[in-house]
């Protein structure tokens, strides 16, 4: 049987170990403690803004077999409208690729389910295909595989894979910024009718199928608008941790050898 080799104090004392004098010690470590002190601040206040929008996203939308929200803006005061989500939108699927088909340079981008989430890796096309499989800035997007639920597109001109629909609004009478929004209510109720799991798959047909609720284009307006500065403020929130978490990561780099 062996023994680990034991080491004497000779060699114990040539190991390097970095040792400040106590007073720097003190200051480096008040340092970080305050700079952490401020990123749990900023990531507290994050939370607290995305429970914010929980409770208004509850309260602001007519609650099942209900005809108004609890919670609504005082110049309004109608029924809502219900209808099947596909009588008032059109799902539009995106191609289907093999993976010899995706290249790793070309003419566009091509859009899949990874990219929305933390896979930073893109491949590109450069097919021509019909303009109902290209995603342009401004276009509403839904994820129905994996991680499922609606997607607000704001950059350039790519092309969206099949995991993903674009949606096509049919009735003018329609908000996009609602519409994105009320899918939002939407992915919760699914979530909770599948106990809460976000692995699942919508289909076209239940997509279709569901209950849509919506009121005059006014207040669909200002619901939309209220929402988009409330996520305004989110991501710059989550933009203001990142900073500050990599000034701290800069910071360890450059007190520590």
């Amino acid at each position: 049987m062996a023994f680990p080799k034991k080491i004497n104090k000779i060699e114990i004392e040539k190991i390097p170990f970095f040792k400040t004098r106590t007073e720097e010690e003190i200051k480096i470590g008040d340092f970080f403690e305050n700079l952490n002190y401020i990123v749990n601040l900023q990531q507290r206040r994050l939370e607290l803004l995305k429970k914010l929008k929980r409770g208004y996203l509850q309260q602001m939308f007519p609650a099942k077999n209900q005809y108004s929200p609890r919670l609504r803006f005082k110049e309004f005061n109608d029924d809502w409208k219900q209808s099947k989500l596909g009588n008032q939108v059109l799902f539009i699927n995106g191609r289907a690729y093999k993976q010899n088909e995706l290249l790793d340079f070309g003419k566009y981008r091509v859009l899949r389910v990874g990219n929305f989430n933390t896979n930073d890796k893109w491949y590109y096309s450069n097919l021509e295909l019909e303009p109902d499989k290209y995603a342009n800035k401004g276009d509403l997007l839904y994820i129905w595989a994996t991680d499922f639920g609606p997607k607000m597109w704001n950059e350039e001109k790519v092309i969206y894979h099949y995991h993903i629909w674009k949606l096509n609004i049919l009735n003018k009478k329609l908000n996009k910024q609602y519409l994105f929004i009320w899918l939002q209510t939407d992915k919760e109720r699914i979530k909770q009718s599948t106990n809460g799991t976000t692995m699942l798959h919508v289909t076209k047909g239940n997509i279709e199928q569901r209950n849509f609720q919506y009121p005059q284009i006014h207040e669909q307006q200002k619901i939309g608008k209220f929402f988009q500065t409330l996520d305004q403020f989110i991501t710059l929130q989550q933009s203001k941790i990142k900073q500050l978490q990599q000034l701290k990561q800069a910071y360890l780099q450059k007190l520590f050898p």
